[in-house]
This record gives C-alpha cells, sequence and structure tokens, in this order.
C-alpha cells in the first residue's frame, strides 16, 4: 500500500511541518503522518511568531530555507518591535497572524510540494530492527518502511489536564492528548505515540 518513504515525519505541528519541508526540499520523499489534518500547523491561543527567543529560532530557520517566516509573512496582521525601551541586545520583531490563514497558508504549501505525502492516524510504534529505527507502525496497525523517522510529537504527548482536585487527559482545548505505550523489550516495534 505505501511504498518505502525516505523521511517519514510524526506530527504536523511547527516542527514537524519544518522537518518535513526541509527534507522534501533536499529531495526526500516524506511521508507527514498527523493525528488531525485539520490542526495541521496549528498556532496556539497567542499566535505570534517572533519575540526574543522564538524569533532568533524563526530567523535560523528562515536562513536555513524554512518557510515559517514566509508562511507569518503572508498572514501576519500585526508587527512589532518588542524591549525597545532596553538595549539592542534586546530588540526583538514579533508578529502576530490569522490563526486559520497562517495554518492554511502551511498547509497550502506542504500541499504544493511533490515529495510531501501526508497521512491521518497515530503512530503507534517504531519498527526496530537491529536497533535501527526503519518505519512505523500506525494506530490501525500499518506498517510504513523508511530510511529515517522524524519525531515531532509536541507538548500533548500523554498531556494531563488539572483543574482542582481533577486530572484527565487532554491536549490543546478540546482534543485528546497522544498516548506513549510502555516498551516491550522483547518485541521489535518501539512504543510511541505522536
Amino acid at each position: 500500500m505505501f511504498p518505502k518513504y525516505d523521511v517519514i515525519v510524526v506530527g504536523a505541528g511547527h516542527a514537524g511541518c519544518e522537518a518535513a519541508i526541509g527534507a522534501a526540499n533536499l529531495g526526500s520523499k516524506v511521508l507527514l503522518v498527523t493525528m488531525n489534518m485539520q490542526t495541521i500547523a496549528q498556532m496556539s491561543c497567542n499566535p505570534a511568531m517572533g519575540g526574543v527567543a522564538k524569533g532568533q529560532i524563526v530567523r535560523e530557520i528562515d536562513a536555513l530555507g524554512g518557510y515559517s517566516g514566509i508562511v507569518t509573512d503572508h498572514t501576519a496582521v500585526q508587527f512589532r518591535m518588542l524591549n525597545l525601551s532596553k538595549g539592542p541586545a534586546m530588540w526583538s520583531p514579533r508578529a502576530q497572524s490569522d490563526r486559520m490563514l497562517f495554518a492554511a497558508k502551511w498547509r497550502q504549501m506542504l500541499e504544493a510540494h511533490p515529495n510531501v505525502d501526508f497521512w491521518q492516524d497515530m503512530v503507534a510504534s517504531l519498527l526496530v530492527k537491529n536497533g535501527v529505527v526503519g518505519g512505523v507502525v500506525t494506530g490501525m496497525g500499518l506498517q510504513i518502511e523508511s530510511q529515517a523517522v522524524v519525531l515531532t510529537n509536541g507538548t500533548f504527548l500523554n498531556g494531563i489536564i488539572h483543574i482542582g482536585e481533577k486530572q484527565f487527559g487532554g491536549g490543546r482545548a478540546g482534543e485528546k492528548p497522544p498516548r506513549a505505550s510502555p516498551s516491550s523489550s522483547s518485541s521489535s516495534a518501539s512504543r510511541l505515540a505522536a
């Protein structure tokens, strides 16, 4: 059903999108696996790119041919220079984007790339043979082979929400978290969800 991919990227948040497009631009055939095709490159409740730390990362990714800065340029609704009351070393540009347009533009750019395929599913484990990762096993039990696997599970892996005395699993508001399964030493597949 699936060809053997050069790279499988697990997770389609900002890191996964950058990993997928970076590998694809280098000529690799890439499969981007996400739990929900509707949340590719979804921004947080504060839809900003930039700032002192994140801004440096975005610029470094941009210098390497990444797309986050380009997508931000297409979808920004406000540009600001932070920390102008401090010295020039602390000045930092920040752009706020339209959340829906940002995710739609990212998806459009990924879909336009001939080297990127998509699969909606949860990754349940890694295919490991002789200590080398050779693909993934999905939640539906499909085995997809590749030469490399990039894990960008995000911050919701095994996420727990605490409200007062109550605790329950959760990711972003209204979303369930991906679950990591315990690893089995006798199994040839390492357990991991994303």
